[in-house]
């Protein structure tokens, strides 16, 4: 018989790391049947040890699925006023109201303000609950760049330029669920100025939960836009 008292060890150790707290009893000697209950006992915690692990990691890379870009070069303070680009019919009316007025209130908390014509920035919103949604890159206010430049938070480029300057024409781009992407394009230069992208667990089935949760994202997003509160 091999060195028992190093596979109970083991087994303790595997248990605390599984957030399991066991006492072991063993007795002096061993029979066959014992032991293969034994090492039953060690698989199903290792298997238990094996799913924490993996719930705790994809929590933690969900949690971390939002990344905001901007023109490092540009003074963002320059832009004093604000606009919505238009869109046409969603399918979330009253959600899409309550990201717009989170949105406004996140920009108006750092100068800025709503206007009718000839805003400094203008806001495109995209965003999937339920399906993914599909659309054309061609879109003129994007026009320094073709299109809409793909909703790809990998993408990047060296130094300060953005990850979107391309051609990005002719093409399509795809939303989807628990995807949320916020753009403010320059309207002078017809180029993006600032991205936020998120792509988040939502609760699609709970009205009042889905608009805290997306709420909390925008919140979250505009932290990182270069004027503060």
């Amino acid at each position: 018989m091999g060195d028992q008292s190093a596979g109970y060890s083991l087994l303790a150790v595997e248990c605390r790391m599984a957030g399991i707290q066991v006492i072991l009893i063993t007795s002096g000697s061993e029979s066959e049947g014992e032991r293969m209950a034994f090492q039953q006992r060690r698989a199903i915690l290792r298997g238990i040890f094996v799913f924490t692990v993996t719930a705790v990691l994809c929590s933690t890379a969900m949690a971390e699925k939002l990344k905001v870009h901007y023109d490092k070069s540009l003074d963002f303070s320059k832009f004093k006023t604000y606009g919505w680009a238009p869109h046409g019919a969603v399918a979330h009316p009253m959600l899409a109201l309550d990201a717009v007025g989170a949105v406004e209130d996140e920009l108006n908390a750092r100068g800025l303000h709503k206007v009718a014509e000839n805003p400094d920035l203008l806001i495109a919103f995209y965003g999937a609950v339920d399906s993914e949604v599909s659309m054309t890159s061609n879109n003129p206010i994007y026009n320094a760049t073709g299109g809409i430049p793909p909703f790809d938070p990998s993408m990047t480029s060296p130094g300060d330029s953005l990850y979107w300057d391309g051609y990005y024409g002719n093409s399509t781009v795809v939303v989807y669920p628990g995807q949320l992407i916020i753009d403010l394009i320059d309207t002078k230069t017809k180029k993006l100025a600032w991205r936020a992208f998120a792509a988040e667990a939502i609760s699609p089935n709970n009205p009042d939960k889905l608009m805290s949760e997306v709420n909390g994202t925008i919140t979250k997003m505009f932290k990182e836009y270069p004027v503060k509160k």
